[in-house]
């Protein structure tokens, strides 16, 4: 297990190449904690650093406390370990656990196993990683498993604003508030029903449609 050494909640797909990472191992022998890193950091460290000689067969990334549904993954640090897992060419899975009044990780045990199983049975294509949400089971029982699309997710535009002792603004932002559209086979509405939500992300996100209807754009300089 590699780590960032803080929560990296909401940093994407960053990784650091201005400044130096440091690796610490911990008091088990199989973690470590990658000081001022961040998800992607954490993934690209263990490919090609700590487990260099023994390379990983699987990527793993969370659990996350909380969802990461809809437009989520495009903020998800979560998210963004196991896109990174499949650019370093490896079968990557990430997962996240709604929020409730606890959070008992052990009690989901068997619905990431059976992910797993089913990714190593049935790979996805290269470049395509599995985003799995997993309701609360303290929610309600787990009604099943679904295979689903991007949803939508829309926060409130919250923005607090503050002082600090010297009087100078600062601000917090993100919604508490959030809405998400009744969308048919997305993963925000299977969270809904209580079903587990698998759904296929791939990395190459051009948008074909609008490829085609922009090619009266191209030119060419000619003398």
């Amino acid at each position: 297990m590699v780590a960032p050494d803080r929560d990296r909640s909401g940093i994407s797909a960053a990784i650091t190449l201005a400044e130096p990472l440091r690796v610490r191992e911990t008091d088990r022998s199989d973690v470590f904690e990658v000081v001022s890193g961040t998800p992607t950091d954490c993934v690209y460290v263990g490919i090609n650093h700590v487990m260099k000689d023994n390379p990983p067969d699987l990527v793993l990334s969370g659990i996350n406390p909380g969802p990461n549904l809809g437009w989520d993954v495009l903020y998800s640090g979560t998210v963004a370990g196991a896109r990174e897992g499949v650019l370093q060419g490896i079968t990557s899975v990430a997962f996240s656990l709604m929020p409730g009044p606890e959070m008992p990780y052990d009690e989901v045990k068997s619905w990431v196993s059976h992910v797993i199983e089913r990714v190593i049975a049935e790979p996805p294509p290269p470049y395509v990683c599995i985003n799995v949400n997993i309701p609360n089971p303290r929610k309600g029982a787990l009604k099943g498993l679904e295979v689903t699309q991007l949803g939508q997710r829309f926060y409130s535009k919250d923005m607090t604003v503050r002082h600090d002792p010297r009087g100078n603004e600062y601000l917090w932002i993100g919604g508490s508030n959030v809405h998400m559209p009744d969308i048919p086979g997305s993963d925000c509405n299977a969270i809904r029903a209580g079903m587990v939500s698998v759904t296929p992300l791939a990395c190459n996100v051009t948008c074909n449609e609008s490829l085609s209807e922009m090619q009266h754009w191209t030119h060419s300089n000619k003398e």
